[in-house]
């Protein structure tokens, strides 16, 4: 039963103060629920959650579209726990994510609502730990599970330790990069199992052609929810690029360094060689950096959130695949060492800074062969301005030579591109839809491959874990 007010009275001051206390009563959630929400100082909610959170409540099953930054984790968090039945013993809601690090902030955010109820018990479920620890853990079975899927497809189905099927909620979270990262064979093995009036949630930053068969296969008429942060992010978000005409890139780096002070400063990197490199190079300098890539250990990647979250690093070097999804609060610049292979990911990278209040900036060092990618941004609404630094100041720079640019030499991707774009003499019903489809798959598939060694290695992660304990249980016997 929910009561909506006009959202205005967000606004409204009260002797010279800022009204805090009914800014969710809208929803009248339980009084613990509120109470958290006062403690982490939510005031508002954001338009996903204004969409989504009247629609949970409904039983409806949803497929929510936003970028980073939207609180899409909270739109589906809140409503999840306020529902729970703490004097039930059984898992009633799992949520999936692709990764290790997002499932423990979202696990993370879970925990403040505990603070006002302890009975409230949520369980990380995640690979790189002892599962043998984790299997102790669930001789009470959890409210909420949290996790990754291939961890609770091994304790669900395999171990027989982890109950889900009681469950009245799923929620699949960056459903994209489960999409990509493998796992939705892993999904599909857990959903077959569970009940058939399941209420599923799923969000993402896209929906690539590949994920809707699994959609229609479990979800039941879903609404979608799509909301374009694509200008929340950019209006407070200045874009800046940086020509590093013969300059090695890693002085260009530097320069900008130079001249920004950040609270917290993201450095992206393409590769996961390039950003180890990177933190190698900037350490031997004298900087104390983060680093966030598939490249590290379990324990490594654990540690490192753990001093990131202390704010213990001014600068932290990532790659697009392993800080997707990660919260990282206070960043107030980003550096591009190159633009990504994809439009989106650019969005994502500078959607991590310039949140709610506050103002971002976003460096992008470029050359001609950036071109069409630049092009591609502006078209979605993102102004760049063009800088080079003199003397340690940053100044503005000629305007970029399109025309000089669209002759330079072409990478394979934009001839293939080219080929495609290319007008034929007769043209068919439904010619520019099938163009657009082909460009779709010839990104796609650069994607693909870009994530393919990360694919790998957590598939061979896995078979050691799993030899490890094999061995382990022979010892024992």
């Amino acid at each position: 039963n929910l009561h909506y007010l006009d959202v205005s009275i967000f606004n409204h001051i009260l002797s010279g103060r800022r009204i805090i206390m009914d800014l969710f009563d809208k929803f009248q959630f339980n009084d613990y629920v509120k109470k958290t929400l006062n403690n982490i100082h939510f005031t508002s909610p954001t338009p996903i959650q204004d969409k989504v959170i009247p629609l949970v409540y409904k039983n409806k099953d949803i497929i929510g579209i936003s970028q980073t930054g939207t609180g899409k984790t909270h739109s589906f968090l809140i409503p999840i726990i306020d529902r729970i039945d703490t004097s039930a013993d059984y898992v009633q809601a799992v949520i999936t994510t692709p990764t290790r690090e997002l499932a423990h902030q979202i696990y993370e955010n879970a925990k403040e609502f505990k603070k006002e109820n302890p009975d409230l018990r949520i369980s990380l479920v995640i690979g790189g730990s002892d599962k043998q620890k984790a299997i102790n853990k669930l001789s009470t079975q959890p409210h909420i599970v949290i996790g990754t899927p291939g961890r609770i497809k091994d304790l669900s189905l395999n171990e027989q330790a982890l109950i889900i099927t009681t469950a009245t909620t799923f929620v699949v979270d960056e459903a994209d990069m489960t999409l990509e990262y493998g796992y939705l064979e892993d999904l599909d093995a857990v959903l077959s199992k569970m009940r058939e009036d399941l209420q599923m949630l799923v969000f993402s930053a896209t929906i690539p052609e590949h994920l809707w068969p699994f959609l229609r296969k479990y979800m039941n008429a879903p609404e979608l929810v799509q909301i374009d942060a694509h200008k929340k992010t950019t209006d407070n978000t200045k874009h800046y690029l940086i020509h590093t005409k013969h300059h090695d890139r890693y002085t260009v780096l530097k320069n900008i360094m130079d001249i920004i002070d950040p609270y917290i400063c993201l450095i992206f990197c393409n590769k996961r060689t390039e950003a180890t490199k990177l933190s190698d190079q900037l350490r031997s300098d004298g900087y104390r950096v983060g680093e966030i890539h598939g490249d590290l250990e379990p324990r490594e990647r654990k540690q490192m959130m753990r001093r990131i979250n202390n704010n213990e690093y001014q600068y932290i070097v990532a790659t697009d695949i392993a800080a997707r999804g990660i919260d990282i609060d206070g960043v107030s610049h980003v550096i591009n060492m190159e633009f990504p292979t994809e439009r989106d990911f650019y969005i994502h990278r500078s959607g991590r800074c310039g949140r709610g209040k506050y103002k971002g900036e976003c460096y992008s060092m470029y050359d001609s062969s950036n071109q069409q990618m630049v092009e591609s941004l502006e078209k979605k609404g993102i102004h760049f301005e063009v800088k080079e630094i003199r003397n340690g100041v940053l100044m503005d720079a000629k305007t970029r030579n399109k025309r000089k640019n669209r002759n330079a030499p072409q990478s394979e991707l934009e001839k293939e591109i080219q080929r495609i774009i290319k007008r034929p003499k007769k043209v068919k019903p439904g010619y520019k839809k099938k163009r657009k489809r082909e460009i779709q798959a010839i990104y796609q598939k650069k994607k693909r491959d870009i994530i393919r060694k990360d694919i790998q290695k957590q598939k061979k992660e896995r078979a050691k874990q799993a030899q490890r304990e094999k061995r382990e249980r022979e010892n024992m016997q």
